[in-house]
């Protein structure tokens, strides 16, 4: 394949980074190939996406967003087999080049996040509704269905508009080198940015008493655990109560609890925090990040906990931190006792009568 001219590349704006293939300097003679370096790239990006998925999604079958998850870990494979394959055969003997399915890939990856969001909202929003007449088998094969449509319009998006020709470049310095074109995912930029000022700005006005109600949910937390290593359906069983009834200097540490709002804010921001501030500094100092690494499995799992903190909160003005929500990883029960009490709060009809299919999902809080 021959590399297209520099000229070419100065007159388009198109491209924003690029990926250097392949340096070599004139004089020396010595050249350099990257193909090992993104390997590994791609190695750690896996790596990083199954530990994620590992620590937090538990219901394959039932959740959309963690079958998006899983298959983002299944497009990770296929693209380290790829490279894999290049690293180990010449490339004169590989189908593809390198820069092939780097420009690809950053293509595909960039066109998930928007379609996922929007059905990911869409699919808690019709679980609300119908999740008591839904069997596991309807829901896994939504799910699926869902999901291929993700990635069949991701791969439409990319068809034809993909420029994965080289590009050759001369430094001042004598080298030169074989770029390829790749793609960012602004919106991914733009989302976790908004986040963090939302989140940064919400905590000011309560910023004395934070490490206060950071104790206090601590608190909560590992009184949770003991109840669940006592298997009761309830965050607080009776007895538990009474003995914290008893002790009311112990119950009531806190004299002034957050508003819902914050507490689920603040719920978010301590379990997110650390993702969110490396994202927005490598925004804020330029350093650009290629789809196909910055769209994983924590991007998701991060805007996966905004929606359903916000399904949460809406729900729990009517079910109290009773939800059929699936499982997450802010814990959103223990924020929701830390703004409105330890008190055992009155269940709704629903979790008197479930239905066979749903009741162990209903009464898990």
């Amino acid at each position: 394949m021959l590399p297209e001219s520099v000229a070419s590349v100065e007159s388009s704006h198109f491209f924003k980074m690029f990926a250097i293939i392949k340096e070599w300097d004139e004089g020396s003679g010595c050249h350099t190939t990257n193909t090992d370096k993104y390997l590994l790239l791609v190695l750690f990006k896996l790596g990083l996406d199954i530990a994620v998925f590992y620590l937090c999604c538990r219901r394959i079958c039932t959740s959309f967003i963690t079958m998006c998850s899983l298959s983002i870990i299944l497009a990770d494979v296929g693209m380290a087999i790829s490279v894999a394959s290049l690293w180990f055969l010449e490339p004169e003997r590989s189908l593809v080049t390198l820069c092939f399915i780097l420009a690809n890939a950053s293509a595909i990856y960039k066109a998930l996040p928007l379609p996922i969001m929007c059905l990911g909202l869409l699919n808690y929003c019709l679980e609300n509704s119908l999740h008591s007449n839904q069997r596991t088998v309807w829901k896994f094969l939504k799910n699926l269905v869902l999901t291929l449509l993700v990635w069949m319009q991701a791969f439409m998006y990319t068809f034809g508009s993909v420029r994965s020709k080289l590009i050759e470049l001369d430094y001042v310095n004598g080298t030169k080198a074989l770029v390829c074109a790749a793609e960012e995912s602004s919106l991914i930029n733009h989302l976790i940015l908004g986040v963090f000022i939302i989140v940064i700005f919400s905590m000011l006005p309560f910023c004395s008493r934070i490490p206060q109600w950071i104790k206090e949910a601590d608190r909560l937390c590992d009184l949770r655990e003991k109840q669940e290593n006592q298997k009761s359906d309830f965050f607080f069983t009776s007895t538990q109560w009474n003995e914290t009834k008893g002790n009311e200097d112990t119950n009531d540490t806190i004299k002034e609890r957050p508003p819902l709002w914050f507490s689920l804010t603040m719920g978010f921001g301590i379990f997110w925090m650390p993702y969110l501030i490396v994202t927005v500094a490598s925004v804020v100092f330029g350093l650009d990040v290629p789809a196909y690494i910055n769209v994983n499995l924590l991007w998701l799992e991060c805007m996966n906990s905004v929606v359903m903190g916000v399904m949460f909160w809406i729900k729990s003005k009517k079910l109290g931190p009773y939800s059929n929500l699936p499982e997450n990883v802010c814990m959103w029960h223990i924020y929701w006792h830390l703004s409105k009490g330890t008190q055992q709060q009155p269940l709704p009809i629903s979790v008197f009568n479930p239905s066979k299919e749903k009741q162990n999902t209903i009464l898990s809080v």
